[in-house]
């Protein structure tokens, strides 16, 4: 998703797209495979029961009161104030939903076996509630996605939401799930160092975003050892401009004829 996000943007939204930009694209591909390559198996759990057993464990309870306490603050208080401005507000209510979306998913794909199986998994309150959950939370995420798509770089948005929401999901599988405890080491040292070069490749991608660098003028860039020109995006343009302190007294008059 963040390399196709940030080429696709690129090629159909005039959005800029530099030579680190294509690095940090690259970096995020090779760390999401190692983290895949090392990731944790999947704990066999086969009823809706089973489910609603590891739902209740106290230490999930907990962490999900904290999670929907941190997200009715970025909400209520935090994006009113400072989500025009600042990226992290709208993605990281998305990632923190995220992480109900998942867990709802997993146990929707659980209730979806045991009824082809002829277990009574209409009948179990639990699979209405993740339903609920399941729509609510994608419903909310996708509401905040399109705000931060509609004010930022749309190559910048996914590869900082792809890190926030697989720092979620990670969390919650350890705490839910528990798969992590059955890890050999070399396991957790590859997802460790996998989710790093995946931040690694998240930071070029933003930190250098508006500069004119390319394998055409990368030799004059490194010749003459000066910063590559910048470059800005309509979007940059704009909220530039709407946010300029320009006083009234020096901006351009504008006089009109009637005739």
């Amino acid at each position: 998703s963040v390399l196709c996000s940030a080429i696709l943007s690129s090629y159909l939204l005039g959005e800029w797209l530099n030579l680190l930009g294509k690095l940090g694209c690259m970096l995020s591909l090779v760390g999401s495979t190692v983290v895949v390559i090392h990731a944790p198996e999947d704990e066999e759990i086969t009823t809706l029961d089973e489910m609603a057993s590891k739902l209740k464990e106290p230490g999930f309870l907990a962490y999900a009161a904290i999670l929907l306490a941190v997200c009715f603050l970025l909400i209520f208080y935090l994006a009113p104030r400072y989500g025009q401005s600042n990226i992290l507000i709208y993605l990281t209510i998305c990632s923190i939903i995220g992480a109900f979306s998942v867990s709802s998913v997993k146990g929707l794909g659980i209730a979806i076996k045991g009824f082809f199986v002829g277990q009574p998994v209409l009948q179990h309150p639990l699979t209405w509630i993740l339903v609920i959950t399941l729509v609510a939370s994608i419903t909310t995420q996708i509401n905040y996605l399109n705000k931060s798509l509609d004010i930022f770089n749309t190559s910048l948005v996914f590869p900082i939401y792809y890190v926030l929401f697989t720092t979620i999901v990670i969390t919650t599988s350890i705490i839910l799930f528990k798969e992590w405890v059955t890890m050999t080491v070399v396991d957790i040292i590859g997802t460790v160092c996998g989710f790093l070069t995946i931040i690694l490749g998240v930071f070029l991608l933003h930190a250098f975003k508006d500069m004119d660098v390319s394998l055409e003028n990368l030799p004059q860039v490194l010749q003459s050892g000066q910063q590559a020109p910048v470059t800005r995006d309509d979007k940059n343009i704009l909220i530039e401009v709407d946010n300029s302190s320009i006083t009234p007294e020096d901006k351009p008059k504008v006089f009109m004829i009637y005739t």
